[in-house]
């Protein structure tokens, strides 16, 4: 009966999707067809985009019992303003992606900087040196991954002497080249910036028995099981923020304010910053410390998330009253990514989530990740900063305001990152990946429109 009814509402959710469509020239500009000179004029002079593709080579001549598919491989086409596209096979996929779940543990925690260093060289010699004859003078690379690259921090990786790739380029990540033809939304808000940050989370000790949480579906029983500590870098954030970028008392939610309501009744910010604390659910939950802002979770009830269950479920961010999953009359302060995927952000240039891994999610071949990240983009957000694991509390408030200040400066949106990247890898105290890496800026490259650089922020950890 459960399996009839959810396919009875899946139905009428497509029904109504497609009926919406046909009054939206955002979503008709989504599916239109689209060539290869479109996606080069939209190029940036020096940029060079680079699609990455997960594949399994197909052999339409094998017989009897030779094997038509071979095992997957991972390949790139670079595409410039000019030129025709250039196709690179980079070799075996799981060789390639053992390399990014070694490096990913690696950057994840502080320390161990030589380890870090050799894996991040013998990954770049597989993924970035075999392009680097093809890549001439190009100052900024557009990056669309496929696969397990999705959730790999490029800027990470280390040529010879070296230098990573953050230090040579201004980088970008997109869900695809096509990105680069989103149409401007038209600017439409009351608040051209909105902070979220610091909520209060209520009491660590949860009001639901046992019992009662193992009584729960399974996306109720994750919840549950989910314990958000207060974060003093997050009120430390609101505060410099506030003061940087000239905010007015409404346009900053913070303690009980920083309701999952309120940000449900918000209409496009130009900049969305949200500090709070983030969280994404795998089959197989890492341990988490205090200092991050990543979620807490009790040790008898770690969370994980069922394997048909929808992955925009499986991520989000904690607002007031988390943990009592009490918010309001109609909300339990655990914002979704299915629900960021309704809000109504057409028009957002900007969207920081200063948080832990709002960037990761399920990732799928030749769809990108479905998580956060995926939610923003579906709900209007031109270019977002999100982060790939589980970040620092103070390095991300030193991180945010060195940002915010790059981007008032007239920077874009990707070289503010850039130079702050470029800054921390100076810091004796900041200088391992784990501190400056973790974010990624997905999305529109170019500084945000003049009139609104210091109109629109939200911040949630």
């Amino acid at each position: 009966q459960y399996r009839t009814r959810l396919a009875k509402l899946q139905g009428q959710v497509t029904a109504l999707e497609t009926q919406l469509s046909t009054h939206s020239r955002r979503f008709r500009a989504e599916i239109d067809p689209i060539t290869l000179p479109q996606v080069q004029r939209a190029i940036p002079h020096g940029a060079v985009l680079l699609e990455w593709v997960h594949y399994r080579p197909f052999n339409p001549k094998a017989i009897k019992q030779e094997p038509r598919w071979s095992v997957p491989r991972y390949a790139v086409y670079l595409l410039k303003r000019q030129g025709a596209p250039v196709l690179v096979d980079l070799g075996d996929a799981e060789a390639i992606e053992t390399r990014v779940a070694e490096l990913l543990a690696a950057v994840r925690h502080p320390g161990g900087m030589q380890a870090v260093q050799l894996l991040a060289q013998a990954l770049e010699q597989q993924l970035v040196q075999p392009l680097r004859a093809h890549l001439g003078p190009a100052q900024q690379l557009l990056l669309s991954p496929d696969g397990a690259l999705n959730l790999l921090p490029f800027g990470v990786l280390q040529d010879a002497q070296g230098h990573s790739l953050a230090e040579q380029y201004e980088l970008t990540y997109l869900t695809s080249g096509r990105d680069l033809l989103r149409p401007a939304a038209p600017a439409r808000t009351s608040k051209p910036t909105l902070l979220v940050a610091d909520p209060d989370f209520g009491p660590l000790k949860s009001s639901l028995g046992t019992a009662a949480v193992e009584q729960r579906r399974s996306v109720d029983f994750n919840r549950g099981a989910l314990r958000f500590g207060p974060l003093a870098g997050t009120a430390q954030e609101a505060q410099a923020l506030r003061a940087l970028l000239k905010l007015k008392p409404s346009q900053v939610l913070t303690q009980g304010r920083a309701t999952e309501t309120a940000l449900k009744k918000v209409h496009g910010p130009k900049i969305l910053h949200l500090a709070t604390h983030g969280f994404f659910l795998t089959d197989l939950p890492e341990d988490l410390h205090t200092s991050s802002r990543g979620a807490g979770l009790e040790p008898t009830q770690r969370p994980s998330a069922p394997q048909r269950e929808n992955p925009l479920l499986r991520s989000g961010l904690a607002l007031a009253g988390a943990n009592q999953l009490r918010s309001g009359p109609d909300d339990d302060g655990i914002l979704t990514a299915l629900e960021v995927a309704s809000l109504d952000l057409q028009g957002t240039e900007l969207a920081v989530l200063s948080a832990c891994e709002t960037g990761v999610g399920d990732v799928h071949t030749g769809e990108g990740v479905y998580g956060l990240r995926r939610a923003l983009v579906l709900a209007g957000v031109r270019t977002q900063v999100a982060s790939l694991w589980k970040v620092d509390d103070a390095a991300t408030t030193e991180f945010m305001v060195a940002y915010y200040g790059h981007v008032q400066a007239g920077l874009g949106r990707s070289a503010a990152l850039r130079a702050v990247q470029r800054a921390m890898q100076q810091d004796p105290a900041r200088t391992h990946p784990y501190y400056w890496a973790a974010f990624v800026v997905i999305g529109d490259p170019s500084p945000l429109p003049r009139a609104h650089a210091a109109a629109t922020t939200t911040s949630g950890k």
